[in-house]
């Protein structure tokens, strides 16, 4: 579902059964493997379903496989793992009866809640979470009391924490009431806390964080400590127009 990354011909060639990593960069040296009628060398790369891959005169090419991908919309008092040996509520307790190994991407520490994402696999998990894509969560914050436009201006332009700078966050806010105020927050990073960390460093109190939108894709509806899959627009959704 997720948009493929190019891999080297010899995990490709790994991957499809052929011989090891090893292995296959020794049947590259000899010249018995081809991309797209071309002789293969040694670093070459190709995107699994794109190219015509040959070995010795075979064609050669990926199993198919039905990943998994899931959105659940975390409750507070949940730590995110599958399995805590503390005897904490986990995440693992909400998404319990999904048949496969799946595994939460990223972390919602256990006071916070809101979009979390849970999947099979690693590919589709590295380019949500590596800095490199630049994929953006969004987070509704409720602060107590009003946030300064000091404040305001230190998320946007990146705030130290344990002596280096977080990037840039896009932030907005509504007017305050009742004491205190919603911010939204979008933020390129997926460092520990951190959005709890920024505001405690600028003195902000947090009453309550939630992340409603990873990417392109919301939260929508989806009541609490429930979860769904996701179809394979859901999963694009994410990417597009990042």
């Amino acid at each position: 579902m997720a948009k493929q990354e190019p891999v080297r011909i010899n995990k490709f060639l790994a991957e499809c059964g052929v011989a090891s990593r090893r292995a296959a960069e020794e049947l590259i040296l000899a010249g018995k493997v081809k991309i797209n009628g071309k002789t293969a060398v040694l670093g070459d790369k190709l995107v699994p379903g794109k190219a015509r891959v040959e070995v010795a005169g075979k064609r050669v090419a990926l199993k198919p496989r039905n990943h998994i991908y899931i959105m659940l919309n975390k409750p507070r008092g949940y730590v995110t793992t599958m399995s805590d040996e503390k005897g904490r509520k986990c995440v693992a307790d909400l998404v319990k009866d999904v048949k496969g190994r799946i595994f939460p991407i990223g972390r919602l520490d256990m006071l916070s809640e809101g979009l979390l994402l849970f999947t099979d696999d690693g590919d589709f998990a590295n380019r949500l979470t590596h800095p490199r894509f630049h994929i953006g969560k969004t987070y509704k914050v409720v602060v107590k009391g009003e946030l300064s436009e000091e404040n305001q201006k230190a998320f946007a332009e990146g705030i130290e924490l344990d002596g280096e700078k977080t990037a840039p966050a896009e932030v907005s806010v509504s007017p305050p009431k009742d004491g205190r105020q919603t911010v939204h927050l979008k933020i390129f990073e997926g460092k520990n806390r951190e959005i709890r960390r920024m505001c405690e460093a600028l003195g902000v109190e947090v009453l309550r964080l939630k992340r409603e939108r990873i990417g392109n894709l919301s939260l929508g509806l989806l009541p609490c400590g429930k979860y769904r899959y996701l179809s394979e627009k859901d999963v694009n959704k994410i990417f597009a127009g990042e």
